[in-house]
């Protein structure tokens, strides 16, 4: 089974993380508290899991006090800020990933690098192209009675937002912690995993967010009630995409034009101008060859030769089109395609706001369309093995599709889960098939 995803994505048995929050940069989504009282501004921990939205490369804070202490993938690296900086030789491009990230500062250390330990993963990082730490005994914004901000860089005149998911993230306030206050290795696997963090010492300012509250998004659960005031986010943005379930989203890798633009957590592509097929093309991060999956999309922005859902092989250029070289694909013009051949014609065209499902049998070589529910043409049967992404594919300008993996980016009261409980989907979905996450894919994979 084929996944680009790192080694934390699939959990063993154990703790069990239900929800993320996922932000969207260009909706400007944000969390936001002042604390009333300063709390210990030499030694604090920042710890939280993150996998990374939008396209890779660019500058994102994703947690920031008063601008002046904040932390931010730049670019492929990772940024830490506190008047100097420590920036990361690691890598971050992998947006199938989640990564735990840990920040433990005490300024109080003689040795400067001592100041500042960082660990991505549960190992401590020692890399670094620029290491610049704060002075000894120095007073840092964290915990002073300043904004401090998840997912912006507080920064007036210029915000600049982060985009994607984040996870169990927590600030103590008070003690410099190393990353096995938050996580652990399992001892079969050696996978870095999650551990319950609801019985440690938050301290004054510290706050622990689950997001598992979908009225209070913002909501600390350390018991301290340092909530957080919720900026353009709503409960349509709670996902159950996290660190010990991970589930397939689009790859903003795998493209052919900057033209294309990914948002609302790599599950919205929307097509940015006319030419070349594969220009506007997504893949989704996890690709198949066995298993029964289903997939559903929504139709947000319609144009005339959309090829709205399908698959596409893995082997498969990244110049090549959906529609043209697909093992099978939908058009919003009412036909079934399959390799650049008709294989269905005369169906009913597409609008803006259907819903596109699709039922594909890796073992046996099915695939079957719906639309709005019901089905949409016949089963497609005799279908080549191998290994392929779910994908959708245009080249016209203006062309919007919004994935739904289980956890769609926008409001679905269908309710439809698979038969492990995973995903919210329109349609009931087809005994025997399941919503393409990690939990999914270890046991029928």
């Amino acid at each position: 089974m084929p996944l680009i995803l790192p080694s934390n994505s699939i959990s063993a048995v154990g703790y069990e993380v239900d929800n993320s929050l996922r932000f969207d940069k260009n909706s400007s989504d944000t969390l936001t508290r002042t604390p009333s009282s300063a709390g210990n501004r030499k030694t604090f921990t920042f710890s939280c899991w993150i996998k990374r939205g939008a396209k890779i490369g660019q500058f994102e804070w994703f947690f920031s006090a008063n601008n002046t202490t904040k932390f931010a993938f730049n670019g492929n690296n990772m940024n830490i800020f506190h008047g100097s900086s420590i920036v990361l030789n690691r890598v971050f491009r992998d947006p199938s990933a989640w990564y735990h990230i840990v920040i433990a500062y005490d300024t109080t250390q003689a040795t400067d690098s001592n100041r500042v330990k960082i660990y991505i993963n549960g190992e401590q990082e020692t890399s670094f192209s620029e290491a610049s730490y704060p002075s000894q005994n120095a007073d840092l914004d964290v915990n002073n009675t300043v904004v401090h901000y998840i997912g912006e860089s507080g920064n007036p005149s210029f915000p600049e937002y982060n985009d994607g998911y984040k996870a169990e993230t927590v600030l103590i306030d008070g003690q410099q912690l190393d990353p096995t206050s938050f996580g652990k290795f399992d001892e079969a696997t050696g996978i870095w995993k999650p551990i319950d963090v609801s019985g440690l010492t938050f301290g004054t300012n510290g706050f622990y967010l689950d997001f598992e509250n979908s009225g209070s998004l913002g909501a600390d659960v350390s018991g301290n009630g340092n909530n957080f005031t919720v900026n353009n986010l709503t409960s349509i943005d709670q996902s159950t995409d996290t660190c010990t379930n991970n589930f397939a989203t689009l790859n903003p890798l795998h493209q052919n034009s900057s033209a294309q633009t990914f948002s609302e957590g790599n599950l919205k592509v929307t097509s940015g101008g006319s030419g070349d097929w594969a220009s506007h093309y997504g893949a989704s991060t996890i690709a198949v060859d066995s298993g029964k999956w289903f997939v559903e999309t929504k139709l947000t922005t319609k144009v005339t030769s959309h090829a709205i859902l399908g698959l596409v092989s893995t082997s498969q250029n990244i110049t090549s089109s959906l529609k043209d070289n697909g093992l099978v694909a939908v058009e919003a013009s009412g036909r079934i395609t399959g390799g650049g051949i008709n294989i269905q014609t005369g169906l009913a065209s597409w609008s803006n706001g259907d819903i596109a499902g699709l039922a594909y049998d890796a073992d046996n070589g099915t695939a079957q369309f719906y639309r709005n529910g019901s089905a949409y043409g016949s089963q497609v049967t005799s279908l080549a093995s191998g290994e392929y992404y779910f994908a959708t594919n245009s080249f016209e300008t203006g062309a919007v599709v919004e994935f739904n993996f289980g956890s769609p980016p926008y409001s679905e009261s269908g309710g439809n889960s698979d038969g492990d409980g995973y995903g919210n989907f329109s349609m009931a979905v087809p005994s025997g098939y399941f919503a393409l996450n990690t939990k999914n894919l270890a046991e029928y994979g």
